[in-house]
């Protein structure tokens, strides 16, 4: 924080004017780095002291002058004084700009974040779901809030932000907006992507986050046993629309495919596989990894049933699918009629497929994740763990090989 610093006046001789009056100009002399300032003022060489760096005499023009040049000298002090109260390193950029009033503007949090919004929004579609720019209009909406909660201000510089604030952030999320652990890590992995940014960019020089921890909580998926699944397929619906939603929601049962990518499918995604039958091949829309799914014939009926609907035809759709909210709205509603106390979604299909279809049925993890489109086959032994059924009937197939007989233990009295 400390710094040398003096301040002297001279003249520069190599800039007379046309009067043979030289300008007085100031030097300030930082840490041996030196800025050169004009004064303003010109004066004749014989007017001016070089021992006292001012204008000789009590005339008026040198009680004028010399009072300003003391006043040039003061704001120097004063300047050294504001960043020293700020809390700034005093060094020569940091000086030179807030004395020439050139200081670097300061970054506000908010238009950052919302600029990260706007290009997200602009790639809907093309790099990035919908669901994508939903979560982080409502994790910036958290911010704000918090923002003000905390602060009673409407936005802060980036470099405000601190471990403290971080934390402080965490708790809003958890105590006054009532977020469960795996929510309020989210919002706060979004709000970490916003740091990351400003320190890429060189706007920020410290990482917040650098002792910040915060662990995803295991949550338990929810599927559909084989029952749930014959009890929606063989239902019979009076509304067109509820047979629509429960079909491509089967279909989704049968292929893993989430909501965007059973929405992008077109007839170009169906080609032969290796296998010469057909398969599914779709680069998921959420990590851009390539998903190669045979088609089931149950996946197969449903393809043939709407090949000719309209919205297929027209919007060279595989599927005429509704949008996610009315199909999760419709889903509630089969959910009922079949009798079924599960909160029914569309992404349950997803879930289904890796569990009841697959991996209940002696599909290999590793198949499972490669036709999920999984980065990490961590993600998709979370599956695993849930079926207590495929665990029981590998335990009684392996008591079978064993035997009744097999390593039995016999016990000797005496020891």
């Amino acid at each position: 924080m400390n710094a040398k610093i003096t301040v002297l006046f001279y003249l520069r001789k190599s800039k007379v004017n046309a009067l043979g009056q030289m300008p007085i100009y100031q030097r300030i002399t930082i840490n041996g780095q030196r800025l050169d300032i004009s004064s303003g003022f010109f004066i004749q060489e014989e007017k001016w002291s070089k021992e006292t760096t001012k204008i000789k005499g009590n005339s008026e023009e040198a009680r004028i002058i010399n009072g300003q040049l003391e006043m040039i000298k003061a704001k120097v002090y004063e300047t050294q004084k504001k960043l020293f109260m700020n809390q700034e390193e005093i060094n020569f950029e940091n000086f030179k700009n807030e004395y020439q009033g050139k200081k670097e503007r300061e970054r506000m949090l908010i238009p950052i974040f919302e600029e990260h919004n706007r290009k997200i929004k602009e790639l809907v579609g093309q790099e990035y779901a919908a669901g994508t720019l939903e979560r982080y209009q409502t994790s910036l909406k958290h911010t704000k809030d918090f923002i003000y909660w905390k602060y009673n201000i409407s936005d802060i510089n980036i470099e405000k932000i601190d471990h403290a604030f971080i934390m402080e952030y965490e708790f809003y999320l958890r105590s006054i907006r009532k977020c469960a652990n795996n929510s309020a890590v989210k919002y706060i992995k979004n709000f970490h992507k916003i740091i990351n940014q400003c320190i890429a960019n060189g706007w920020q020089q410290k990482d917040p986050f650098v002792n910040y921890k915060a662990k995803m909580k295991e949550v338990i998926r929810e599927f559909l046993t084989e029952k749930e699944i014959e009890d929606i397929i063989n239902k019979k619906f009076v509304s067109e629309r509820l047979e629509l939603v429960r079909d491509i929601f089967i279909f989704s049962c049968f292929t893993g495919l989430a909501y965007i990518d059973v929405q992008q499918l077109t007839s170009d995604n169906i080609t032969l596989g290796i296998d010469g039958d057909k398969w599914i091949f779709k680069n998921r829309q959420k990590t851009d990894t390539a998903s190669k799914i045979p088609l089931l014939p149950t996946a197969q009926k449903i393809i043939s049933k709407y090949e000719n609907h309209p919205v297929c035809i027209n919007e060279n759709r595989l599927l005429p699918i509704l949008s996610n909210q009315k199909m999760n709205a419709y889903l509630k509603e089969i959910a009922d009629v079949c009798g079924i106390k599960k909160d029914l979604t569309f992404h349950i299909a997803r879930h289904t497929f890796a569990t009841t279809v697959t991996l209940s049925n002696g599909v290999p993890l590793e198949t499972v994740s490669k036709m999920l489109g999984h980065t990490n086959l961590k993600t998709t032994q979370h599956y695993a763990k849930i079926l207590d059924k495929k665990i029981s009937e590998d335990m009684i197939a392996l008591k079978s090989k064993f035997g009744t007989n097999s390593y039995l233990i016999t016990h000797k009295s005496g020891t």
